[in-house]
């Protein structure tokens, strides 16, 4: 992870230097070319921030006890096709390569869960407290309707599809107990500084698809501001995984900048 971060710093530095350099060049012959059709190019990078939440709450959820976004960082780019002369409506397609992550503590009853303790694979309800960790890797294509209401201001809404081509959804639980098979089933406790991991990073789903929402602004001729909200519409896991007895979904807003061509 922490060489990931890296190499995303690195690119997003190299972009801002890149862009700074071409900021002070002549706009090329290919640019105007572009803009009499219409057509308006950006490249953006960004944070992301939220993470993977059943809606509502379930019961079996009883305390959050902590919550952490980690660094989830964003590259891409889209282009703008403008459908009348004042650019007032436009419809964009984008690409972005992202990651969405969180780490959350919970105490939490009767929770479905499959642990590992001594090699031997334990399954049925939890009662106590757990750790997780949730981290994807993901490549996105938004499809947006886009408005602008001035030379500063414009909005965007539309679905967007997601490939995940790296998952991971784990962590351990502690200071509890685990009823094997259903919450009357065999007891077994983990006191004091006892704990067991589990690992659902196999049940995670590769498609995802949702909604996209925001708003962009102009504070320089090309420089933008932007925040969008992602909303997942369906749930992380994959149907045929039955242990998590609720539907979790992303919710992410990301903030970041922009360039224009």
């Amino acid at each position: 992870m922490k060489n990931l971060s890296r190499i995303y710093i690195s690119i997003i530095a190299a972009l801002i230097c890149s862009v700074s350099m071409s900021a002070q060049d002549e706009r090329p012959k290919g640019i105007e070319k572009s803009i009499l059709l219409g057509l308006e190019y950006e490249v953006n990078a960004g944070l992301n921030i939220g993470g993977a939440s059943p809606l509502p709450l379930p019961a079996e959820i009883r305390k959050i006890n902590g919550y952490s976004p980690r660094l989830n960082l964003q590259l891409g780019g889209k282009v703008t096709k403008w459908l009348d002369l004042e650019k007032k409506w436009g419809v964009a397609v984008g690409i972005r390569f992202e990651t969405k992550g969180m780490e959350t503590k919970a105490t939490v009853k009767n929770y479905g869960m499959e642990i590992y303790q001594d090699g031997k694979k334990l399954s049925g309800k939890w009662t106590g407290r757990v750790k997780t960790t949730y981290h994807t890797q993901q490549l996105a294509i938004p499809i947006l309707a886009t408005y602008r209401f001035n030379d500063r201001w414009r909005v965007n809404f539309g679905p967007y599809l997601a490939y995940a081509f790296s998952n991971d959804f784990d962590g351990y639980v502690y200071s509890g107990y685990l009823r094997e098979g259903d919450p009357t089933g065999n007891k077994v406790s983990f006191e004091g500084d006892s704990r067991a991991t589990y690992d659902f990073g196999d049940d995670l789903r590769k498609f995802q698809w949702g909604f996209q929402g925001g708003m962009s602004w102009q504070a320089f001729r090309r420089l933008c501001v932007n925040a969008n909200l992602t909303w997942g519409c369906n749930d992380i896991f994959n149907k045929s995984f039955k242990t998590v007895s609720f539907n979790m979904y992303p919710i992410y807003l990301n903030v970041g900048f922009g360039y224009v061509f």
